[in-house]
């Protein structure tokens, strides 16, 4: 029996279809000790990890070598008083120390809060506030350098250097080479909490979404029947490894099925590069937002061999038709799509041995029990509208989803009133059960496979001496989804013109990750409310549905 099928069971119909998975673990479980380190053991010499730098250089990490390093930089955190239950942020980008460190913190416990480099020096601050980061492993690049150097100079929080000697950094691959590397293991419980991933809401600051050590198990669909990879295969998920959908496709399940993570690490996505990646290491499976295929089919794709890609897919927001026809005349493969998360993980998806419908997103993984319901959580008929939510067994939160949300104990007895857990996603179930993606039941934007609240963007524009209120909104785009759009009253004496529109995009780029400044600023003289005169950010979108012009 293979190593993920020991760990996820799975039972078939008489016509050989997948129709539920049974999680099998005991209190102990720990992927870093019980599956990585007993690949170490197997499969010693085989290759886990393909590191690919912008300038070509690829360096290539075995089990054996990714056990070993792990064990050292376990060592390292040790030695510094990083103990069980201690919060340590990554922002690495996709150097391949993230890996590496995250398998050390899982070896002594710790919580690893992978961060995006994008996020402002306010960011890390209220980051280190909230989970009490102990520590913080860092890459040597400037604008990280100087965002965590402002956000922790009054903070007692060890400094781990990735590059260069500094002067008030522990240089962190000097201290792992030098690092003892025997590690004895060390007693955890499967119910620990092992990730925090801060995520954008509605309203507030990003709330930290906790994942216990379980969580790694129930990416072995993901992995298997979604992104569909091989043995010994080579699978590359394009995402940053300070988001959640890098655990999705670049880590766990991949691992759990001896297949090797792809990191391409480039500062700027061009198509004709991710392209040569494909070709050069070939790549057997590949994932990545709708937007990378939108920039991918533009190109001249039959130049490049691709014949060792074998299965595609993509998450995010909604894959244009357009597109999916397009990359399938041109490759032959087509890109199934998937849906889930930050709470979660993969929740429903076109499975590899199935047919993508058009405009679907597929069928429920067999983890979940998916249904759509309306305002009074009664299950919808087929083609209505409704809610997707997970229906609770027993009342018991399935394997993958969610343990709470960091100090906001009542926000997540909320996402589960009704004995269901709330997406706040909208959709609808055709007659054969397939899941139909509509849009978000909240404001949250989805833009370019980035999350973002609209309040973090207003609340920095509300600091702005021009801005007397504002509303912030997705606006509908053919390449990234939706753009952040801000709509704005200017105080008197404020000129309504194009150098204002810059200077308000300026003061958002400098406050916050970059990704979060609003591409589209229209200053007007009111804005739609309800009926208890809240602005009502839905009213907007619908106002610019009507008017619709594709940015």
């Amino acid at each position: 029996m293979k190593i993920n099928e020991e760990y996820l069971k799975e039972v078939f119909d008489d016509n050989n279809n997948l129709i539920s998975l049974e999680p099998v673990y005991d209190k102990n479980f720990n992927f870093a000790y019980d599956v990585m380190d007993r690949f170490a053991y197997e499969y010693e010499n085989d290759i886990a990890l393909v590191y690919k730098s912008l300038k070509g250089n690829v360096r290539k990490f075995t089990y054996g070598e990714m056990k070993i390093l792990s064990d050292k930089a376990a060592n390292v955190f040790l030695n510094n008083g990083i103990k069980r239950n201690d919060s340590v942020m990554l922002i690495l980008k996709r150097n391949y120390n993230f890996w590496i460190s995250m398998l050390a913190l899982h070896k002594i416990g710790a919580v690893a809060i992978p961060t995006s480099h994008m996020v402002s020096d306010d960011d890390i601050k209220e980051r280190i506030e909230k989970a009490d980061v102990k520590a913080i492993v860092l890459l040597d690049d400037v604008h990280i350098l100087k965002n965590v150097e402002k956000a922790a100079e009054d903070k007692n929080v060890i400094k781990f250097l990735v590059g260069k000697e500094k002067e008030g950094f522990l240089n962190f691959e000097n201290l792992t080479d030098r690092a003892d590397n025997e590690l004895k293991r060390i007693s955890t419980n499967v119910t620990d909490n092992m990730l925090y991933y801060f995520t954008s809401g509605t309203s507030g600051k990003p709330k930290a979404v906790i994942h216990d050590f379980s969580y790694p198990i129930a990416h072995i669909f993901t992995a298997k029947y979604w992104h569909g990879v091989k043995e010994n295969g080579l699978h590359l998920t394009v995402a940053d490894s300070g988001w959640a959908k890098s655990a999705w496709g670049k880590m766990y399940g991949q691992w759990f099925m001896h297949t090797a993570v792809m990191v391409y690490d480039y500062e700027q996505f061009y198509a004709g590069d991710m392209l040569k990646v494909l070709e050069e290491e070939k790549v057997t499976s590949f994932c990545a937002p709708p937007t990378i295929y939108k920039y991918i089919v533009r190109e001249d794709i039959e130049k490049y061999d691709l014949s060792n890609l074998e299965m595609v897919t993509t998450a995010g927001e909604s894959l244009p038709v357009e597109v999916a026809k397009a990359f399938y005349e041109k490759t032959g493969l087509t890109i199934r799509e998937g849906f889930g998360q930050t709470e979660t993980t993969l929740l429903i998806c076109t499975k590899k041995d199935e047919k993508q419908v058009e405009g679907v997103i597929g069928k429920a993984s067999p983890l979940y029990d998916m249904e759509i319901v309306d305002e009074k959580n009664n299950p919808c008929a087929a083609y209505e509208e409704g809610e997707m939510v997970i229906k609770l067994k027993n009342n018991e939160v399935p394997l993958g989803v969610f343990k709470g949300y960091l100090g906001e104990e009542d926000m997540y007895k909320k996402a589960f009133e009704g004995g269901v857990y709330h997406t706040k996603d909208k959709g609808y179930k055709d007659k054969d059960g397939n899941f139909v993606f509509i849009g978000r039941n909240d404001d949250v934007i989805k833009s370019s496979g980035y999350r973002i609240g609209p309040s973090e963007v207003e609340d920095i524009l509300m600091k702005h001496p021009a801005v007397f209120e504002c509303a912030v909104t997705g606006y509908p785009s053919k390449n990234r989804g939706y753009l952040v759009k801000a709509s704005i009253i200017l105080n008197n004496g404020f000129e309504n013109d194009a150098h204002l529109k810059r200077k308000l995009q300026d003061f958002v780029k400098e406050r916050s990750a970059i990704y979060k400044y609003p591409r589209i600023i229209d200053f007007v003289s009111d804005l739609p409310r309800t009926s208890n005169g809240k602005i009502s950010r839905a009213k907007i979108r619908e106002m610019d549905r009507k008017n619709l012009i594709k940015v």
